[in-house]
């Protein structure tokens, strides 16, 4: 199966993800989907991405039912997104400086993420990190380039993925 992600024709910042035949609203980044991916743009990739693996919290969650290899975010987990790093778009164990996105958040939106191939074959400094599928912030507001759903989306739809799925960002 693969999945579907478009924009809302009322606002570009949010959309609707489908799977098989359900669709889903979600959060899209702030400057909705494009082409031109930078970093700090706010912008979701328009492209194919593979699903990766699944990301998640283990102090928060169960363990996700999913064909994805699943990994849990330990508490230095961090996502470089420091574009002059040698480790630029990739999980990090706690870099030094600011230029990272931590994977233990306060917040509830990390709780489960599905790592997304975007700029990751090669990987191209610049051209942006980051790129997951994860839960989105009530009243479904912007994120920096991702796509958010409600947690009960993730109960339905991981168990159902193949491994070698794909999300379509159109």
């Amino acid at each position: 199966m693969s999945l579907r992600v478009f924009a809302s024709v009322r606002d570009r910042r949010k959309g609707f993800l489908v799977a098989g035949g359900a669709a889903f609203p979600c959060a899209l980044g702030r400057s909705g989907i494009g082409t031109l991916k930078r970093e700090g743009d706010g912008r979701t990739p328009r492209a194919e991405l593979p699903l990766r693996r699944v990301l998640y919290r283990a102090d928060r969650i169960g363990r996700p039912l999913s064909l994805l290899p699943l990994r849990r975010i330990a508490p230095r987990d961090a996502w470089c997104d420091d574009r002059t790093d040698r480790r630029y778009n990739r999980l990090i164990d706690r870099p030094p400086g600011e230029a990272e996105e931590r994977l233990t958040r306060e917040d509830h939106l990390y709780d489960v993420i599905v790592e997304l191939g975007w700029n990751d074959a090669p990987i191209v400094r610049g051209r942006g990190s980051a790129i997951f599928w994860h839960l989105a912030r009530p009243g479904f507001t912007p994120t920096a380039g991702c796509v958010a759903v409600e947690r009960h989306v993730f109960a339905k739809v991981l168990p159902r993925l193949a491994r070698r799925c794909v999300m379509l960002v159109r």
